[in-house]
């Protein structure tokens, strides 16, 4: 599923996002780093009130709800879940290898390519975004549209860093709080590969029940 294309591109969006397909076809048969550290991202997204260990395979059970990854490249934590509906979203899905689709749409997942910018429809009891804001076009507007989609954001975000030509933007505590119209948590963690300092919480959407 392909989105409209109605948001502004620059130039330094487009060599971040060369840099990025570059990355993920380098390593694409080696993704156990980036799977680990998704643990570290649930468990602070406060995930872990449902995980699940089946025989030493660990996971999250959300039940009957619906939950949308933005930003989830081809090895999105909703491959880990289960949940009502599962959507993932990102703008390189359609440049990723055809495993990757095959294997979201083999594990129920529905795939949208787009950029989360552009993304305004539907609605979700829950939206993640992790380790995704440093890479995007507007990470404000970003964080606007999924206080709109979702009844809850779960966010875990780097801050801090120095930019680079994959990552264009540095995070402040300050500005997500802002944005996201509450306090998060930081802490410099060291945990499951993830090293350094971190930004999570929990947030009410504006269709918070």
């Amino acid at each position: 599923m392909k989105e409209g294309e109605g948001f502004m591109e620059n130039d330094t969006w487009k060599k971040a996002q060369e840099f990025e397909i570059d990355w993920h076809l380098n390593q694409q048969f080696n993704t156990y780093n980036e799977q680990t550290k998704q643990y570290t991202y649930a468990s602070l997204m406060g995930l872990d009130y449902y995980k699940t260990d089946y025989y030493g395979q660990i996971g999250w059970d959300l039940g009957d709800i619906s939950v949308l990854d933005i930003g989830s490249g081809e090895q999105s934590i909703l491959l880990k879940t289960k949940a009502g509906k599962r959507t993932v979203l990102d703008p390189l899905m359609d440049k990723f290898p055809t495993w990757v689709g095959e294997r979201y749409k083999e594990a129920g997942i529905e795939t949208i390519c787009s950029p989360a910018e552009d993304f305004t429809k539907g609605s979700y009891d829950c939206v993640l975004i992790y380790n995704v804001l440093e890479h995007v076009i507007d990470p404000k507007k970003i964080i606007d549209n999924a206080l709109e989609l979702g009844k809850v954001v779960r966010i875990f975000e780097w801050v801090g860093n120095t930019t680079n030509i994959g990552h264009i933007h540095s995070l402040k505590q300050a500005e997500l709080d802002e944005w996201l119209g509450g306090e998060g948590k930081v802490e410099v963690i060291k945990r499951g590969g993830a090293n350094g300092k971190a930004y999570y919480g929990i947030f009410k959407g504006r269709n918070y029940e």
